[in-house]
């Protein structure tokens, strides 16, 4: 039989674990990925370190690794859409359960599994996934840049162009500029918001953040912190505030500065409750708070359109390129923002 290296995580003694194990074989529906390219996310540490907990897995093992790009390898029975072995792919980073009543009347499942957490992902030589997850790339669009799209970029590509609808010459507040925040930041430009403000506790972040297009760039921690966003928007306040840190004091600080009829949306994630401690003011200015829950299967779609159009250069969002072998030292750097890094990118 066959064997393959893969980053497995196990649930029940919270140990992480570069292992040998069987090349899977796709099944109906299916195909298998030579893996080229493996993004390391903020989710896959808050994975290992037990923060996140996979609601659909049904064993006690999984492959890490949601954000994934290769090429098509083999072929699994009763295909649909004519895939070739040797297409460049990127994968969509979750699959539709096909089990609910969503699924069953064609409408957007609501129990979608997340590849690297409620199955197999991307953190090994090889992965299988349906073949609806699947999309195609050009030659041009380099397999670490097309890895990072699913989720480092489609998430808060959803966010601006879906849950918050972002137009044009609308305030933009971002906070947290790492992985996630550098991207809407770039985002936000590509829609034309304006202004965008970045906010960062760390300089070099919001160095980037100028560098990405941002308008203004802001240290949260400076006393006059509200004054400057008030200034930077002409006494109106923001429109949005994209909170991508998944900090509860960023929510908070986040909701403060929202201008009439703003809009609080949580792109990052966190187990800890959320609360808004401000009072009347909340209600008479009409703000709301919105959920947000990484992309969309168009939005996918759309990037690499994008990419390929030469509207998005993701380049200068890839830090770093390290060996699968060295997958627990990309997590280490990615917890501890070792250089300040945007994306690792894993190579088997």
């Amino acid at each position: 039989m066959d064997t393959m290296l893969a980053g497995r995580f196990h649930l029940g003694s919270k140990k992480f674990a570069l292992e040998e194990v069987p090349v899977p074989v796709p099944g109906p529906g299916e195909v298998l990925i030579e893996v080229k390219a493996a993004g390391v996310c903020l989710s896959d540490v808050h994975l290992l370190d037990g923060s996140l907990s996979p609601l659909f897995l049904d064993s006690d093992t999984v492959t890490v690794g949601h954000e994934v790009s290769g090429v098509v390898h083999a072929l699994g029975p009763g295909l649909k859409r004519g895939l070739t072995v040797g297409t460049r792919v990127t994968l969509e980073a979750g699959k539709a359960c096909g089990k609910c009543a969503d699924c069953a009347r064609r409408r957007p499942c609501t129990q979608v599994r997340t590849a690297g957490i409620d199955y197999d992902g991307g953190w090994a030589q090889y992965m299988v996934t349906p073949e609806e997850t699947v999309v195609p790339i050009p030659d041009s669009l380099p397999f670490d840049q097309a890895a990072i799209i699913p989720d480092a970029v489609s998430t808060p590509y959803t966010a601006v162009v879906a849950t918050a609808g972002v137009r044009p010459a609308q305030s933009v507040g971002v906070w947290g500029v790492g992985g996630v925040g550098a991207h809407n930041v770039r985002v936000a430009r590509l829609v034309g918001a304006a202004p965008i403000i970045a906010v960062d506790p760390l300089p070099s972040a919001r160095e980037r953040a100028l560098l990405f297009g941002a308008d203004h760039a802001l240290d949260p921690a400076a006393p006059d912190f509200a004054e400057q966003v008030r200034a930077a928007t002409e006494g109106r306040g923001l429109d949005f505030a994209f909170d991508c840190a998944g900090v509860p004091v960023v929510r908070e600080q986040a909701a403060s500065v929202l201008g009439r009829g703003g809009s609080l949306i949580l792109v990052g994630i966190t187990p800890r409750p959320l609360t808004i401690t401000e009072g009347l003011t909340f209600n008479y200015l009409c703000k709301q708070v919105r959920g947000h829950y990484g992309g969309s299967p168009e939005s996918v779609t759309e990037l690499v359109r994008l990419t390929a159009a030469g509207r998005l250069d993701l380049a200068p969002s890839i830090t770093d390129h390290i060996p699968l072998t060295d997958a627990a030292d990309a997590v280490s750097r990615l917890e501890d923002k070792t250089g300040d890094p945007i994306r690792l990118i894993l190579v088997p």
